[in-house]
């Protein structure tokens, strides 16, 4: 019987060790050690990336022309009622009286920067503000997080841990040496793997900051795997040889007690 008590007592030691083994993110990181990360990469435009451009000025009438604005749904100050300008696939949108500006591969920052140039060299307006906004950028987390999905983008740099974190986490079943990155440019997908329960194959990672429509997904432990697998048999289930054990003790302590 302390035998089989002892077997139950292990077998339960060695599940949690190689539960926290496995759940722990970067495992290999020490209080007071400084790790080295990459440069502060931001999400820069690319076709098909939608914006919402807004010029203020004390010429109102002249700024509304910039500020593309549903007549039918208010004001020019309302922000929610305008349209968004698209990065076509020459990389440029087209600004009303300035003509077609390249944003493809600059930053909000850079493109109200540009556009304010176009618009003072141009002698349109004398004192213009321009504030670019994301429209509608998003990643998309698939797989073992708590709320899967198309996520928007809240900020102008985004990290893999960042976008977890907007997915609500990882769940218990997630494999956190294996979480996948789909990244297209181009033509061309190009996957990436990361490792989070190691600090080096998170920070140097080419997609430790997420750009626009990259694809995470986080695929399924063992253990998931083997309890979604409607047609396993028992015999091949980790729950059935844990509980063997279990089993014989419940057995040898009924014997005992009827002997």
């Amino acid at each position: 019987m302390r035998f089989c008590a002892l077997l139950v007592a292990g077998a339960a030691f060695l599940t949690a060790c190689s539960t926290v083994a496995n759940v722990s993110y970067l495992q290999d990181l020490r209080p007071g050690e400084p790790s080295e990360i990459q440069k502060t990469q931001y999400l820069t435009l690319q076709p098909g990336d939608r914006l919402r451009i807004t010029v203020f000025s004390r010429d109102r009438e002249l700024t509304d022309l910039f500020n593309l604005n549903d007549r039918s749904g208010g004001g020019a100050n309302n922000g929610n009622d305008r349209h968004p300008y698209t990065v076509r696939t020459d990389g440029t949108v087209e600004i009303p009286t300035i003509g077609p500006v390249r944003v493809q591969g600059l930053t909000r920052q850079q493109v109200a920067d540009e556009i304010k140039y176009q618009l003072l060299s141009s002698k349109l307006l004398l004192d213009p503000t321009v504030i670019v906004e994301y429209y509608d950028l998003a990643i998309t987390v698939l797989g073992e997080v708590g709320h899967p999905g198309r996520l928007q983008i809240p900020t102008d740099q985004l990290t893999i841990l960042d976008a977890l974190a907007l997915a609500g986490d990882l769940t218990i079943y997630g494999k956190r040496e294996n979480i996948m990155v789909l990244r297209t440019e181009g033509n061309v997908q190009t996957p990436y793997v990361i490792d989070l329960t190691n600090s080096r194959s998170v920070y140097e990672s080419p997609v430790y900051y997420l750009q626009q429509n990259d694809i995470v997904y986080v695929e399924p432990n063992v253990k998931k795997a083997t309890q979604s697998d409607q047609n396993a048999s028992t015999l091949r289930s980790l729950g059935f040889w844990m509980s063997i054990p279990s089993y014989v003790v419940t057995l040898v302590v009924l014997f005992t007690r009827n002997k």
